[in-house]
């Protein structure tokens, strides 16, 4: 998803950026489609070869890419963690997540939970 969200979309980027076996990264990329995430697009048809774009449910995913990033460096710091900056002014995004209809910061206030209905 980061690197969607970077602007790849063929199989052969997504590849040489994540550095992983294609049979792995073909069961990412078709797990994602699946989820809804990436659509598969054909983008050739000869040779047949496909990309994979995000949906809105895959930009959607943003924050939440974000949200996961900020609790990985803070508790398991140790491997690699992406970072993510503001390419405008060059500074380090730290991400909170807030509630729309109060302003606060999600965690800061007591929370209660209801089944589905």
């Amino acid at each position: 998803m980061r690197d969607a969200h970077a602007g790849l979309t063929r199989f052969d980027d997504f590849r040489r950026s994540l550095g992983i076996a294609p049979t792995m990264l073909t069961g990412r990329l078709t797990g994602l489609t699946a989820e809804g995430l990436l659509e598969k697009r054909r983008y050739s048809e000869r040779p047949p070869r496909d990309e994979y774009v995000l949906t809105e449910a895959g930009r959607d995913f943003l924050p939440v890419l974000f949200a996961m990033g900020a609790w990985g460096r803070k508790h398991r710091g140790g491997g690699k963690v992406t970072r993510f900056f503001d390419a405008e002014t060059g500074t380090e995004i730290d991400p909170v997540t807030i509630d729309r209809a109060t302003g606060a910061p999600v965690g800061t206030r007591p929370i209660r939970f209801a089944a589905p209905e």
